[in-house]
């Protein structure tokens, strides 16, 4: 679905994406894992268009990689990112709408506003209350719900579990496996790194914008240098 070949990011005079090359096939989590500061973030920021970069990024034959964010979303990529950054004086509702901003098909998006509330129950229990006004937990599933609202191919999720109680990251986990499920396909971000590679079809790890290591979830799980370094 989609490619990104030798990406190279920089802010000023730092170098934070160093030659960073990851393939994401339709249908499948991939993740990033890192410590902070590792590049994650603006690998996927700049997959969204919202930060500059060299190399490419390949989606279906076209290289993206320069163009503005909104033909990216138009695309069929979007991205939940990392703080949640709802808009704290609109409804759920309202915020959920704004991530169909895209879309004219009335009776698609509330079949998907039903969609979402069927993920997340307890946003339709809060539909008219007031975004700021959710716990972290339920501002986090407002951000993941917001982003499925354009009806993307490919979800970008950063950090979705950061600040989450142990009860809620098993949720926000339990849904990720959901969405896969019904076809979209995923590229999480997380430094939770146990959750992160028990669900994911593969996995890349980053150290100081390069990547040092892939392979499939489940064998990364297994692998000494990452259960040392990142398993405890």
């Amino acid at each position: 679905m989609l490619k990104v070949d030798d990406l190279h990011v920089y802010y000023g005079g730092i170098h934070a994406v160093k030659g960073v090359s990851l393939n994401i096939p339709q249908g499948h989590i991939v993740t990033l894992i890192g410590a902070n500061g590792a590049g994650k973030s603006s690998t996927v920021r700049t997959i969204a268009g919202l930060e500059k970069g060299r190399g490419a990024i390949i989606h279906k034959g076209e290289n993206i990689l320069g163009k503005p964010a909104e033909d990216i979303v138009r695309r069929g990529i979007a991205l939940s990112p990392e703080g949640r950054r709802i808009l704290p004086h609109l409804s759920v509702e309202e915020n959920l709408r704004l991530g169909a901003y895209i879309r004219n098909d009335k009776d698609g998006i509330a079949k998907d506003i039903e969609w979402v509330y069927s993920l997340f129950p307890r946003l339709k229990e809060r539909a008219w209350q007031a975004g700021g006004t959710l716990s972290g937990g339920e501002q986090q599933m407002l951000a993941v719900g917001r982003a499925l609202m354009s009806n993307p191919e490919l979800v970008m999720l950063d950090e979705p579990s950061l600040g989450l109680a142990p009860l809620l990251v098993k949720e926000i986990f339990n849904i990720i496996g959901k969405v896969r499920d019904m076809g979209k396909t995923i590229l999480l971000i997380e430094q939770n790194a146990f959750a992160a590679l028990s669900i994911a079809n593969y996995a890349y790890i980053l150290e100081t914008g390069s990547v040092v290591l892939e392979g499939p979830g489940q064998e990364l799980l297994r692998n000494p240098m990452v259960k040392e370094a990142y398993l405890g």
